[in-house]
């Protein structure tokens, strides 16, 4: 097995952890790490609207419309655009503030509601980016820990065929090869 992925069955899914690009994943689904407005921005929501093309944005814009902004910890989707994948979820994780204004919460809902809505849509495979360990400065050592627990729970209601966890930098790609074994046994 190559040193930049890990993967196992639990509950019948596939899990995966790739250090990768999180744009160049061909499931049938991507995760944004978005913000509140929908309309884009830096780190992976910025390289997700750029390599999937105007057309998410243009997605994007009519969900603004009919709902409005995204609350942080839930999820809406859109199609792929140009990307590989078929869609994209885009959901909003929260800001570290120290950990004490619902982070931790906020951030498993995040994932929870994106993989509910992926489960909803009859979505078979699934890729995550580390939601709020970028600009939003979550430290990665407790997001990973949520993250897996996160998927760990709607896996022992809900299957899926293939959900991977993509991470940008080798420390990151790192602390969650140390921790999957761990928590999805």
């Amino acid at each position: 097995m190559k040193d930049s992925s890990i993967e196992l069955i639990y509950k019948d899914t596939q899990i995966k952890v790739l250090q990768d690009d999180i744009t160049k994943q061909d499931t049938e689904a991507i995760v944004n790490a978005a913000n509140s407005s929908l309309m884009g921005g830096g780190g992976v929501d910025g390289a997700i609207h750029r390599a999937g093309g105007p057309q998410i944005l243009e997605e994007c814009k009519e969900i603004r419309k009919t709902k409005g902004k995204c609350p942080t910890g839930e999820a809406v989707i859109t199609s792929g655009g140009n990307l590989r994948a078929k869609y994209v979820i885009h959901t909003v994780g929260p800001i570290w503030h120290g950990g004490d204004n619902n982070e931790p919460q906020l951030l498993k809902n995040a994932y929870k509601n994106s993989l509910i809505l992926a489960y909803n849509n009859n979505i078979n495979s699934i890729s995550f980016p580390s939601i709020s360990t970028g600009a939003y400065r979550y430290p990665i050592e407790k997001a990973s820990d949520i993250a897996l627990t996160a998927v760990k729970e709607i896996l022992d209601k809900h299957s899926f065929k293939e959900i991977r966890f993509i991470l940008f930098s080798k420390n990151d790609f790192d602390i969650y090869k140390r921790k999957i074994n761990h928590i999805l046994k």
